[in-house]
């Protein structure tokens, strides 16, 4: 028969019931039933080994052939037989189901408890499936809380895939500092090695599987004395004794992984690591104290191509303090007019007659200038460059503008603008209008622009271009030669001026000879050939400027002429016609 009892369901399967009082002497059932509720309403981990063996015995004792219980974390997962089921007793006998329970949480789980006999055996009497089934749902309650007590802890301390994650990695550091255990222990954040094209190579799936690999080999060696989780993606943190950090070391800087049905395939596997040795006199106040530790060590490490296993040191703090300085303090010194610009004249080596500037940033932090390559690259962390570039576009609009308005010659300036404008959609519209407000006619300004890394920023690049060059306003590559650049680069994009690197300008020790010689004439040759105008960079001696000669390239710009100037004294070099 079945029975609904305020949504719970009890399901009664039995031929026949015993119109006769129980022979189960009621001190048994009483003493089991004592026995349950000390099991069930016990505080911390419960004894395994008794509740099998109370099970065991009130099975016994009611002929029961099989007991199981089931737990589904919602009605999804029920429907589509997705859960967790637990068989504590079977004979091997169990053909009948005689008892199921089942009830739902208030969280949405679902909990079943089930109790079988054997076909033919005799019938219980109504005594004892009323005790049976009193039985049933004090167990089945005791499962509920056990089991959700697991999901919570599932749930809490570990990610979608079932990875400890950073919750997991911060209650295991406060129980080693509980312990008194965390001076000497090492911990670690790693950033594994090019995995999107490990992904790409074999396969999403796959890659899960090799993460999978990867992280259990690191769990292994570390064992119960520290812990690995995971933030996210292939980033992981890590805590462990001193005595294992070489093993450990020795996995993350590089080893084969197995993946495959049966294990067939390998791929070798590696991680940028930053490491922090815990200090005797660490103070523990919450994980973000080894979190900053770490992390800073571990982007050292990725900007590392030599060592990718870099340790924390109190430099790398210093360093943090001062980026954190320049980040709060360059919107104030930005609307203040602090900086400045600079500019460094592009000067014909045949006439010595400037024909051109770049303006070059510099930063007056309370009387003291400075240099960009203190504070250019942090800015160019996020966004931040990107307004210090329309900056420094206005004030060269406004410099040639006041030059124009006194009746003055004006020279093209060049202005550095970041990749990172590329994802602007509206960055060929921004820049004519900073020129245009300021009046200053586009054939006075050229945007300097960097090779880019990617299909998508070549595609935005070019885009950018060719509406700079329809406006009438020049366009340089920037650095050409110092990066990984391809001949795609001046081929599908019509720069005006080509800026070749120092990197490629022979020193004056240098064969005729030599491949920096050859790959320097053939550079200029091409350029000048497809109609580019060439300005070498970082020129300083009179032989560097004779080779420019030779070579039929015009234009330089380094110390042999000037440093960047301030405005005033370029004015003057521009007035007195050059050098």
């Amino acid at each position: 028969m079945y029975e609904k009892r305020e949504g719970i369901m009890d399901v009664y399967i039995y031929p026949q019931v015993k119109d006769e009082p129980s022979k189960i002497p009621a001190e048994k059932t009483a003493d089991y039933l004592k026995r349950l509720v000390d099991i069930t309403h016990s505080t911390g981990t419960y004894d395994r080994e008794k509740y099998v063996q109370l099970i065991h015995d009130i099975c016994e004792t009611y002929n029961i052939a099989k007991g199981e219980s089931g737990f589904y974390q919602n009605l999804l997962m029920e429907k589509k037989n997705e859960g967790e089921w637990f068989c504590d007793y079977d004979n091997g006998k169990g053909d009948v189901l005689m008892i199921k329970h089942r009830i739902q949480t208030n969280s949405g789980a679902i909990i079943i408890g089930a109790l079988y006999v054997e076909k033919d055996a005799e019938p219980l009497t109504k005594e004892d499936i009323d005790n049976l089934f009193l039985m049933l749902r004090v167990l089945t309650g005791f499962i509920s809380r056990f089991r959700l007590q697991a999901v919570v802890e599932r749930m809490g301390f570990h990610d979608e895939s079932d990875y400890p994650n950073f919750r997991s990695f911060a209650r295991k550091l406060f129980m080693i500092n509980e312990q008194k255990k965390l001076p000497g222990m090492i911990a670690v954040h790693l950033d594994l090695h090019n995995f999107g094209i490990i992904n790409q190579k074999i396969g999403r799936r796959n890659g899960d599987i090799v993460i999978r690999n990867y992280f259990n080999m690191i769990k292994n060696v570390i064992g119960d004395d520290g812990c690995v989780s995971r933030l996210g993606g292939d980033k992981f943190i890590a805590i462990f004794p001193r005595n294992i950090m070489d093993e450990v070391l020795g996995i993350l800087s590089g080893v084969p992984v197995c993946y495959g049905e049966h294990g067939e395939h390998k791929v070798e596997v590696s991680a940028a690591v930053g490491v922090y040795e815990i200090p005797n006199s660490f103070v523990l106040n919450s994980p973000g104290d080894i979190m900053d530790t770490i992390m800073l060590a571990s982007h050292e490490a990725k900007k590392s191509s030599e060592n990718a296993v870099v340790y924390y040191d109190e430099s790398m703090r210093l360093k943090k303090d001062r980026l954190m300085m320049i980040h709060n303090k360059f919107y104030e010194s930005l609307k203040n007019g602090n900086f400045l610009a600079y500019y460094q004249p592009k000067v014909d080596v045949n006439t010595k007659q400037i024909v051109g500037a770049e303006a070059l940033c510099r930063w007056n932090d309370n009387g003291r200038i400075v240099p960009p390559i203190e504070f250019i690259p942090i800015l160019e962390q996020n966004t931040e460059i990107c307004d210090l570039d329309f900056y420094m576009l206005d004030c060269v609009c406004r410099d040639i503008r006041r030059r124009l308005d006194a009746g003055k010659e004006v020279v093209r300036v060049s202005v550095n603008f970041s990749r990172k404008h590329l994802v602007d959609v509206e960055l060929l519209e921004n820049i004519l209008k900073v020129i245009d407000d300021n009046d200053v006619p586009h054939k006075y300004i050229e945007i300097e622009l960097t090779e880019t890394t990617t299909d998508v920023e070549f595609r935005d690049l070019k885009r950018i271009v060719y509406g700079l060059k329809d406006s009438g306003v020049f366009t340089a590559v920037d650095d050409f030669g110092i990066g990984y650049s391809s001949l795609n680069l001046i081929r599908e994009i019509p720069w005006d001026v080509l800026k070749i690197d120092r990197c490629f300008l022979p020193l004056d020790e240098d064969d005729e000879n030599s491949i920096t010689n050859i790959m320097f004439n053939h550079v200029i040759s091409m350029a000048l050939d497809i109609g580019m105008e060439c300005v070498v960079e970082g020129v300083e001696t009179i032989k560097q400027v004779e080779l420019l000669k030779d070579n039929y390239c015009d234009i330089a710009q380094g110390f042999y002429f000037d440093k960047p100037l301030p405005f005033e004294e370029f004015e003057k070099r521009l007035d007195s016609k050059g050098y």
